[in-house]
């Protein structure tokens, strides 16, 4: 996915274009095992489910395209509520997207959309054997996924009540899964299909009838001929368990087919188990009823509790614990700093000591963000989801004592510390940007006169984002909410200004640290106006929903900003 078009207004400068988002198959410093077996060229196996690797780049398309969305939403400078935390994404998500991660660090050549999924034969394939139902949601995955990169009200699949009801039972009733159709009987689906491959072209082109029928419920004897017909559109219908005409593939519970007339072994189709379907969907699927909610003035600075030197991570044991804010001020001249805000580095008397291994830069910054520790159990969940603990557990200790031997040798000094079954940097020996930060994001919210130099403060330890230019699966919820306490600030800061110049300048500044974020263009947009230049005003929200299109966010996922 690329970045936009920079802001184009009289009065904001222009705004450097954001760095591609990238799919998680780059971003590596070192390769190293990954947390799903992995076929090279071929596809990845994680828990419930084989995605061939054309699928699985497209989830992680998926995922980075959710992330900006949640950027879109989020609404800096208002009451956060539980809905606006940055939520992790399903665990069959991350180790998707871990597999890949580790893979290979080379992204591999543009492969069509269409390619995830084989040839089916036409007019009807039935799907028979132990794996029949996870290809069948394998076949609706695939679909759904090439339907992201098609107009907004292109239909890939349809598929009945009864259908999706047995392959995904646990799918709310209230959502929008975009590119699917459901209808309640196999007769309304056999007649819609037909109106549809019957249907004049749209004028200027456009998406053709659904490419798959999905299928669970037998038609009968007048339905079954109606649907022999419509092959020669190109529509293909999918049974699960029935074979009234057509193909029949035997699949078994590793996505291999095998022809039952012929004998013959077929193409190897993704297989997913009912949890990893309803997981990979997450990053497809939006709620029927989006919030949402009108663009306010930013509140007046408001004092709220910070959770100093710390930020949630999915899936980590004692996650309520609150974590102690470190002694900053016992830290005097460090020979030792650990930056995790921008391009993670560890700095001796300023020079960058070496880190050999990807996991190893991971744990420095996993603990930079956790200054109460963490335990092996928190460490292996992180880097290597769905493995089991003990099967990486040497791995870890592996990969700890590198990078203790990487820092000793740099400084002679021993910052990676072990007490009561957790791991933890030194607060006396080391310094940590993120923990400066997130200790004057708690002054900020507490001060009670003057808090404008405070959240300018809060602005300044900002330089960029949480361990920016790497991809790991478990890095976005943490980086995110970095992301929304500096944006916070931004918008405080904003709301103590008098002066409408200095104001705006500062949600300009907050639009370069999130170029994706609807409020902060809104709010400048009404800056823009009051200010005189509604004509800067139009190209700014012009620019934004531009940036927005090339990015891949359609226009009608949330209203879009209008000027007021």
């Amino acid at each position: 996915m690329a970045g936009a078009a920079a802001l184009n207004t009289a009065h904001i400068p222009t705004v450097d274009t954001p760095p591609t988002p990238v799919s998680a198959s780059t971003g590596t410093l070192h390769p190293h095992d990954g947390a799903a077996d992995t076929q090279t060229g071929d596809g990845i196996t994680v828990p419930g489910g084989w995605l061939p690797d054309t699928t699985a780049q497209q989830v992680a398309a998926a995922a980075a395209l959710l992330w900006l969305r949640r950027r879109r939403a989020y609404q800096p400078g208002q009451p956060s509520t539980d809905a606006s935390d940055p939520a992790p994404l399903p665990t069959t998500v991350t180790a998707v997207r871990t597999a890949l991660t580790d893979a290979d660090t080379q992204q591999p050549p543009a492969t069509p959309a269409t390619a995830a999924l084989p040839a089916l034969p036409t007019p009807c394939v039935a799907l028979t054997g132990d794996g029949a139902a996870d290809a069948a949601r394998g076949i609706l995955l695939t679909r759904l996924l090439a339907a992201m990169r098609d107009p907004q009200d292109t239909t890939r699949l349809l598929i009945t009540h009864a259908a999706l009801a047995t392959l995904l039972p646990d799918i709310s009733t209230d959502t929008e899964i975009p590119g699917l159709r459901v209808v309640g009987t196999v007769d309304q689906a056999a007649a819609l299909l037909a109106s549809l491959i019957n249907a004049p072209p749209a004028p200027g082109g456009g998406a053709g009838p659904p490419d798959v029928l999905l299928l669970t419920d037998p038609p009968n004897v007048p339905t079954t001929a109606q649907l022999a017909t419509l092959h020669h559109a190109g529509a293909t219908v999918v049974m699960l368990g029935v074979r009234p005409f057509g193909t029949t593939w035997n699949i078994n519970r590793h996505g291999h087919t095998r022809d039952e007339h012929t004998g013959r072994a077929g193409p190897r189709l993704c297989v997913l188990n009912r949890t990893a379907a309803t997981d990979l969907l997450a990053v497809i699927s939006h709620p029927t009823r989006a919030r949402q909610d009108p663009v306010t003035e930013p509140a007046p600075p408001r004092r709220r509790r910070v959770e100093t030197g710390r930020i949630r991570i999915p899936r980590q044991a004692g996650s309520d614990r609150r974590a102690a804010a470190p002694d900053l001020s016992a830290v005097t001249n460090p020979r030792l700093q650990v930056r995790v805000l921008g391009r993670p580095a560890l700095l001796a008397s300023g020079e960058p000591v070496t880190i050999r291994r990807s996991a190893a830069l991971q744990v420095l910054v996993f603990l930079a963000m956790h200054p109460e520790g963490a335990t092996t159990t928190d460490l292996v969940q992180t880097i290597w989801p769905g493995l089991p603990a003990h099967t990486v557990t040497g791995r870890l200790y592996t990969t700890l004592s590198d990078l203790r031997a990487s820092i000793r040798t740099a400084t002679g000094a021993t910052v990676l510390g072990h007490t009561d079954d957790r791991y933890h940097l030194n607060p006396d020996r080391v310094d940590v940007d993120l923990w400066r930060l997130h200790a004057a994001a708690h002054h900020a919210a507490t001060v009670l006169t003057d808090p404008a130099p405070a959240w300018q403060t809060v602005i300044d330890t900002y330089t960029g984002d949480l361990a920016a230019g790497h991809t790991w699966a478990w890095i976005d919820p943490p980086r995110e909410a970095t992301r929304r306490l500096v944006l916070d600030a931004y918008a405080s800061a904003a709301a103590a200004q008098t002066d409408p110049h200095h104001r705006l300048r500062i949600l300009q500044d907050a639009i370069r640290v999130d170029p994706y974020n609807q409020t902060l263009h809104q709010l400048a947009a009404d800056q823009l106006n009051a200010l005189g230049d509604a004509d800067a005003a139009a190209r700014l929200l012009d620019g934004y929903q531009r940036r927005l299109q090339l990015a891949g966010i359609a226009a009608s996922d949330q209203p879009a900003p209008t000027s007021r």
